[in-house]
């Protein structure tokens, strides 16, 4: 008689019960796993949302549960045309190492000469304690990191189904992290009717899922919550410049090679702090934001001026290497140190949509929703500031008229 294997069950304070078998389990016991459980989802959002303390290891496990659902329906709906049992557990096991390759501030640091996180995640998969126990549970390593990193080559037209799945408008990942967020932020812009939009899902073998007109709503629900939580939250103004405090940081630890990429690679939130204490005395010129981060020193915004692309200088600023050439130019004429002030601006981001409506036969964009590529260009435009700030002990021994002189000098050369 062949022995039925118990799933195991783990509360997750946003998901309730998260059914999971052993194999898997043992896999998220290990020090790849202990490493992202001590790394914040939100990074330095918990300044400004106390609540904001869940880490990417219990965002991992929210989206293997959400995957695991995602699968099951799409099965229901002619999936298992052209699914297999090794194929499915490849992409729950995707979805739950999804994360491995994130470090600190990982997000904020993409202008960086630094590997992606999904590459970095493809590499521990395929070669670190996870491998031989992504074998013990039934799948192939390669596999696995094929779905998560899309560089890897691959003809499997079944895995590059499951990194559509994986990595889409409607996927785990978004419908775990607004949720989650949300949930421990306490706000309710995130939110998500997840069930209705799993249920909405159609399986295409070529497309990965489509839907159907009627259920554009839960589409247009994602994204204007992706907007609201990037506006309220991601893009908060202190976390906005604690973000940039920390990149102008870590550039110029890189840079000077205090620090070097491997080293990076393998942190977690209190070691970054760790090296960031010990190494201030030495050299307290490149750790300096890093330090006032730790005391909780934010710089403070003088000037915040809307991004308009259309202006050549403001273009420019994009460039990592333009801001730092500014901020210089800046430090000169206000009699300051270059790292005491910085510039921030956030990245282009998108609000579009590719996802077909298989009964109208065109992408989102182009269909009966209200985002259209005009809505969804204001909607960026609403988001993107260029801010101005400095260390705060600086403006404490400036007069108003000091400050107000800078910020006329700022704008006259933008």
């Amino acid at each position: 008689m062949k022995q039925v294997k118990l799933l195991q069950i783990v509360r997750d304070s946003l998901w309730k019960n998260i059914e999971i078998s052993q194999e898997l389990l043992d896999i998220t016991n290990t020090r790849e796993f202990t490493r992202i459980a001590n790394i914040k989802q939100l990074g330095p959002t918990h300044f400004v949302y106390p609540g904001a303390t869940h880490t990417r290891f219990a965002h991992s496990l929210g989206v293997y549960h959400i995957a695991s659902k995602l699968i099951q329906h799409l099965q229901k709906k002619g999936a298992s045309e052209w699914t297999t049992k090794e194929g499915i557990l490849a992409f729950q096991i995707a979805s739950l190492c999804h994360d491995l390759g994130h470090f600190p501030y990982t997000h904020a640091l993409k202008e960086l000469p630094l590997k992606d996180h999904e590459e970095l995640t493809g590499e521990i998969v395929l070669n670190s304690s996870i491998t031989p126990l992504i074998e013990k549970a039934g799948t192939k390593p390669f596999f696995v990191a094929a779905i998560v990193d899309k560089n890897i080559q691959t003809d499997n037209k079944e895995i590059l189904f499951y990194r559509q799945l994986l990595s889409g408008v409607l996927d785990p990942d978004k419908l775990d992290y607004l949720n989650r967020d949300a949930f421990y932020c306490g706000v309710p812009y995130g939110i998500q009717d997840t069930e209705f939009t799993l249920a909405a899902l159609e399986p295409d073998f070529q497309k990965g899922i489509t839907i159907n007109s009627k259920s554009i709503v839960a589409v247009e629900n994602l994204l204007f919550s992706k907007y609201l939580m990037y506006r309220t939250v991601y893009w908060h103004k202190t976390v906005r410049i604690v973000t940039a405090m920390m990149k102008k940081n870590l550039f110029s630890a890189l840079k000077n090679e205090v620090i070097l990429p491997e080293q990076l690679y393998s942190l977690f939130d209190e070691s970054l702090f760790q090296i960031i204490e010990k190494s201030y005395k030495n050299n307290p010129e490149i750790w300096h934001c890093g330090k006032q981060i730790l005391n909780k020193n934010f710089y403070t915004v003088i000037l915040e001026i809307p991004f308009n692309e259309k202006n050549p200088n403001h273009v420019k600023l994009e460039n990592l290497e333009e801001r730092t050439k500014l901020e210089t130019n800046i430090a000169i004429e206000c009699g300051c140190k270059e790292y005491e002030i910085l510039i921030d601006i956030p990245e282009k981001i998108s609000f579009e949509s590719n996802l077909w409506i298989k009964d109208e036969n065109t992408e989102f964009s182009n269909s009966s929703t209200v985002f259209t590529p005009e809505t969804v260009k204001s909607f960026t435009e609403k988001l993107r500031f260029i801010r101005f700030a400095f260390d705060t002990e600086i403006l404490n021994n400036k007069t108003k008229n000091e400050i107000e002189k800078i910020k006329n000098h700022i704008e006259d050369l933008l």
